[in-house]
């Protein structure tokens, strides 16, 4: 099962997309404490050149697999006057904290005749980064909070490199805000280790065709379609592995795998998932047994992809 304590501690790092260097700092400082303890030790590479962005290379890889660190949330304005980042499905009443020069912020959102604004009793300084006040709960086998995606999604790659050999984990940036990060991020892979097959490590919507405590979620196509072969392999191990899975068909959405079709390399890529309820609100919901799926599978592909 997940380790729920750790799985929390992520879950309470803000990291809206722009600001993801707090989040990125804690990734590094935990993979340097315990990549001695995986079973492979990995080059890790970050700091300035990669911006926030971070690489984990393991052994002689063949497949990346990228997992974003941001999420969506808000921006002061002026005169109370709050600016989505990403696609957050704001209620009126939500709870939001963040902190200006000023002190620690804490506020609801008030939305009338289609203003967004806040009820915090001074002005925030403009350009302050706010977020979901988080609000963890487990109970009859699903997590709800704040940022499962893509927290769940970080989780994950950070799980799968405990018994990683051979592959480049990458921690990306941008997402939820229109990407940007990950052509640079692929041209380095590509480039340095030759590296031609990517899966994604993000969370998608429960839906008709998907859904709670079936399996993780294998994405045939959304808004962009990959390469059949490769994803008809991937849907080959999976049912090689016994591990339980559920097949997603969409005509919308993206994710870093549009990133990677537009980069100028020939790389194959796949979404792998678990599906969450209430997206981009503070209730996310996913179930945990299709998180567990989702760790499991993904152990299973990295060491035969």
């Amino acid at each position: 099962m997940p380790n729920l304590d750790f799985l929390i501690e992520i879950l309470e790092k803000r990291g809206v997309s722009g600001d993801e260097h707090a989040f990125s700092a804690f990734i590094v400082d935990y993979v340097h404490k315990r990549r001695s303890d995986w079973k492979v030790m990995p080059e890790v590479l970050f700091g300035e050149r990669f911006h926030d962005n971070i690489i984990l290379k393991f052994g002689n890889p063949r497949t990346v697999v990228f997992a974003h660190m941001d999420t969506i949330g808000f921006t002061s304005r002026y005169e109370n006057q709050l600016v989505p980042i990403g696609g957050p499905d704001v209620q009126d009443g939500d709870a939001l904290v963040g902190e200006d020069a000023r002190g620690p912020i804490a506020c609801k959102v008030k939305i009338q005749d289609g203003d967004v604004t806040h009820d915090f009793p001074r002005g925030i300084v403009p350009g302050t980064n706010l977020s979901y006040e988080q609000n963890i709960s487990m109970e009859d086998g699903f997590i709800q909070a704040a940022y499962l995606d893509n927290r769940l999604g970080v989780y994950n790659a950070l799980r799968l490199c405990e018994d990683l050999e051979d592959g480049v984990v990458v921690f990306s940036t941008y997402e939820e805000h229109g990407g940007g990060s990950v052509p640079f991020l692929m041209k380095y892979v590509n480039e340095q280790w030759g590296v031609k097959q990517a899966l994604i490590s993000d969370i998608t919507w429960v839906t008709e065709g998907v859904r709670h405590h079936e399996g993780v979620a294998i994405s045939l196509r959304d808004q962009f379609i990959p390469r059949k072969v490769f994803t008809d392999k991937i849907v080959r191990l999976a049912e090689e592995s016994g591990i339980p899975y559920q097949l997603e068909v969409e005509g919308a959405g993206g994710s870093d795998g549009r990133e990677v079709q537009m980069s100028p390399f020939l790389v194959d890529w796949c979404f792998i998932g678990a599906a969450e309820d209430n997206v981009h609100t503070p209730y996310e919901k996913v179930s945990l047994k299709d998180l567990e799926a989702m760790i499991q599978l993904y152990k299973y592909l990295m060491a035969r992809l």
